[in-house]
């Protein structure tokens, strides 16, 4: 037999490899699999939902029976709290002024405004009630891209009239968290950089953004993994004072830390430092003299935005139009605000920035959008709100309200030995709670002690309702309380706290304690 060449070989051995290329996409395309079956339910497509004849009774017919049972039945979810806390909620059937009546018909002084959002009470101006009925009569909604209305016209040109300065409204979403992304995203966009620093004693939303922007507890839910998020103290640590002999040197070595903070991640990365002009749910924590100023001036210094959350305090709650307007000489680049610009008859809020970064963006999208930004019925409330706050001068009367106000927060504070301190600026204040031995009853992390459950029902029974965060007790009526009212709900409250007071051992105790 002929031997083959080794031409022939390495042919033979080239082929055969082709051969095994060619064979090995059909031997290893895939490997059978098969996909889950339809646990099928019936999505009742063709059924006809039968619905209770009592939706077709005038609103205020459903007797307290009714509106309990639908209630069991129908289950929601409540918010920062666990859901069974929907049993114990009162049924509200009314407000006026500000009063609210629950469905036994008793009355409760809303002592928090709700959440610091009812800043007129509970009797809408008429004027907002038929702003609203008229334009949803003229034109309910037009998309802000594909409409422009005279309401935003005219809301546009009196938020700029308002405002300090050259600040702009730019856009106006549904709600403070919103109006927060809003301006966290000017921030990026307009300056190239990604990070945002804000303080642990904070809270922005509960939005992607604004949730990883606060600094409480409410942050834990799911927005610690949100990237770009730096945290810093800010002057009011809870268990160490800064640096210094008087105020002064301890707000020098604050803004120190907050420049070697700044340093550390690297100027060129921050966009903004964003905060509460006056700290809301964190006790109502008023920026020391010269704090805010220094704030202002590292931004400059380092070409980083900042933006002030006016949420909670905007529209007057503090005795000023907006609450960075309390530190001479500060103005922000971007200022978020809600709540108070519609004194919650509906939900909007507003994102104000410099006429700089309005310009920046007339060349290039926002990056920023919602379905309900701009809604004319929304607008149209919150205008003749504002124009109401202007023409019975509601900022003039806080500041003239305020010292009545310190001087019952004042009084609380020397007569129940449960309080630490106080803190107070227009018609916004907090007492801070404490235990015998002068610690903090209630770190964000613990269950509520068992002193402010007694102490809620008492406020309750004393006809209060509100906002708790302990160990904070917040005050915040409606700004059109009356002298007399304020005095009342301050007695109210004083009789509550005597309960606290005893729950916490000090009416039982005489032993020393600590301040």
């Amino acid at each position: 037999v002929k031997s083959k060449t080794n031409e022939e070989v390495m042919s033979a051995v080239a082929e055969a490899v082709n051969v095994a290329r060619r064979c090995v996409p059909k031997a290893g395309k895939k490997w059978p699999r098969a996909l889950p079956g339809l646990n099928a339910k019936n999505n009742e497509k063709l059924v006809v939902p039968k619905i209770d004849p009592a939706h077709f009774e005038p609103m205020g017919a459903w007797s307290t029976e009714k509106i309990k049972e639908s209630r069991a039945a129908n289950p929601f979810m409540m918010t920062w709290v666990p859901g069974r806390a929907r049993d114990n909620v009162p049924i509200m059937t009314h407000g006026e002024g500000v009063y609210l009546y629950d469905s036994n018909g008793k009355q409760y002084l809303d002592w928090t405004s709700q959440a610091v959002c009812a800043n007129l009470g509970h009797d809408v101006p008429e004027a907002v009630v038929e702003a609203a009925a008229k334009q949803m009569r003229q034109l309910p909604f037009t998309y802000g891209g594909i409409g422009f209305t005279e309401i935003r016209a005219r809301i546009n040109q009196l938020m700029a009239e308002i405002m300090p300065g050259d600040l702009r409204a730019a856009v106006f979403p549904s709600s403070g968290a919103e109006a927060n992304e809003a301006g966290i995203m000017m921030a990026r966009r307009y300056t190239g950089k990604f990070k945002v620093i804000s303080w642990y004693r904070s809270y922005h939303g509960a939005t992607a953004h604004a949730s990883a922007a606060t600094g409480d507890f409410r942050r834990w839910y799911g927005a610690n993994e949100v990237p770009g998020f730096v945290k810093a103290f800010n002057p009011f640590p809870l268990f160490f004072d800064h640096a210094g002999a008087n105020e002064e040197e301890q707000v020098e070595s604050s803004l120190k830390m907050l420049e070697e903070q700044i340093l550390n991640e690297g100027p060129d990365d921050i966009a903004s430092i964003m905060m509460e002009s006056i700290v809301g749910a964190g006790g109502c924590l008023v920026m020391p003299k010269g704090y805010m100023q220094g704030v202002r001036a590292l931004c400059d210094k380092y070409g980083i935005l900042m933006h002030c959350d006016e949420v909670m305090v905007g529209f007057g709650r503090t005795g000023t139009m907006f609450g960075f307007q309390n530190y001479d000489g500060v103005m922000p680049d971007i200022v978020s605000a809600a709540k108070g610009i519609s004194s919650a008859s509906i939900p909007l809020s507003m994102t104000a920035c410099t006429e700089d970064i309005m310009a920046f963006f007339d060349d290039k999208p926002l990056g920023y959008g919602s379905t309900y930004q701009a809604h004319p019925v929304a607008l149209a409330c919150a205008y003749e709100n504002i124009k109401y706050l202007i023409q019975q001068d509601i900022v003039g009367r806080v500041r003239d309200m305020a010292p009545v106000f310190e001087a019952n927060m004042q009084r609380l504070a020397e007569r129940h030995r449960s309080i630490k301190q106080y803190r107070a600026i227009g018609l916004f204040g907090c007492l801070d709670v404490k235990e015998m031995s002068g610690t903090n009853p209630k770190l964000q992390h613990e269950a509520a002690h068992e002193a402010f459950l007694k102490y809620k029902r008492a406020f309750a029974e004393n006809g209060l309702v509100g906002l708790h965060r302990y160990p904070h007790i917040h005050c915040a009526p409606p700004l059109s309380i009356t002298e007399d009212e304020l005095l009342d709900g301050f007695d109210r409250l004083d009789r509550a706290l005597y309960v606290l007071d005893d729950a916490l051992g000090y009416q039982d105790s005489e032993e020393e304690y600590v301040c």
